[in-house]
């Protein structure tokens, strides 16, 4: 059957994991799973967006997003059943999932989707490594523009502001200013927690280098 998610699709029809997922629907604001807690389960989102983000003692900051190309604990089928982040849904959707043990035993058995994921971990790190330079290098509206674009399966999200500051890594004023500035330039329509995007490309345009580094990287590893 023909998934949404560009990573199950990439493995063929005999894959041994297949038959073991199951339907579950993902919800805003929702924690999957904590930073050092046991994964009970591993997500393949087949819309929706999941943050995984490192928790600091003021709040979380995003480190990488995953979505309908990718996996949420895609390590833990490698090893460890220990989370390295916490995973947070920031837009809702519906996506499959498989007990870690599942899915390791399945990997063990079938190469191309010990590869997949090896290759998808990669990608996610590689996410990680460019948010780092990102936040050091570039001005916080091209980090709001590039992450309001990298939601743009969808284009109402729900969302605080001071939520949204944690995630970036700065004052909610600021962001605040930011959000009053892309409102008046009419590339977002900003109100009671929920933000409408309205000129993707104009939000592309006045994003940092690193989407397109991000696309690259992916396209790179994960030519699916």
């Amino acid at each position: 059957m023909q998934s949404q998610n560009s990573i199950l699709n990439a493995l063929p029809a005999e894959a041994p994991f297949c038959s073991r997922t199951f339907g579950t629907s993902i919800y805003p604001s929702t924690r999957r799973c904590e930073t050092g807690q046991p994964v009970h389960a591993i997500h393949y989102p087949h819309s929706g967006v999941v943050s995984l983000v490192t928790r600091m003692e003021d709040g979380a900051i995003e480190a990488a997003m995953v979505g309908r190309d990718g996996i949420a604990n895609g390590t833990s089928a490698l090893d460890d059943n220990v989370s390295l982040h916490e995973c947070i849904v920031q837009i809702s959707g519906a996506g499959s999932a498989i007990a870690p043990q599942a899915l390791r035993s399945a990997a063990r058995r079938f190469e191309p989707l010990q590869s997949l994921i090896i290759r998808h971990e990669q990608v996610l790190l590689a996410q990680a490594m460019q948010s780092a330079a990102c936040n050091a290098s570039h001005t916080v509206e091209e980090r709001m523009c590039r992450w309001l674009h990298d939601l743009t399966q969808s284009d109402q999200l729900t969302i605080t502001q001071d939520y949204l500051a944690h995630l970036i890594g700065v004052r909610r004023t600021t962001v605040s200013l930011i959000a009053g500035n892309l409102q008046r330039s009419g590339l977002i329509r900003y109100r009671r927690a929920n933000i409408k995007l309205l000129e993707i490309e104009a939000l592309q345009d006045g994003s940092c280098e690193c989407y397109q580094r991000v696309r690259n990287q992916y396209q790179d590893l994960l030519p699916i």
